[in-house]
């Protein structure tokens, strides 16, 4: 059961936990789309890759990973995360921190052209 959906320009997610000690999304990335390249002012998170492949870059440092690989993002790190496969990218993404509000994502760059409050 999902707590809350949202639609992205590269996907969707579904939130599955959200307490006040952290908050848990599971987030599916269409082929060939990416996330924003952003940082968080108040939170870290950890990716675990559930199904298909990704291409992480984590301060500028290109990662690839495939399902069952994890991933830790801490806070203020420069980050985004691509599907590089023909198949959805499902990941589980675990935030800690003290706020995980989605005004907390300060895009750098977009390749959707949204502004960083959004």
């Amino acid at each position: 059961m999902s707590l809350e959906k949202g639609q992205r320009p590269w996907g969707s997610y579904d939130v599955l936990l959200e307490e006040e000690y952290c908050k848990v999304k599971r987030i599916y990335v269409n082929p060939g789309h990416r996330l924003s390249y952003q940082f968080h002012q108040y939170r870290e998170e950890v990716w675990t890759i559930a199904s298909g492949e990704a291409v992480v870059v984590l301060e500028g440092e290109e990662i690839l990973l495939k399902k069952g690989d994890v991933i830790k993002i801490p806070q203020g790190s420069k980050h985004r995360i691509g599907n590089v496969a023909d198949q959805d990218l499902i990941f589980i993404e675990v935030q800690m921190g003290t706020y995980f509000g989605e005004d907390d994502i300060i895009r750098l760059e977009d390749d959707y052209l949204r502004n960083q409050d959004k």
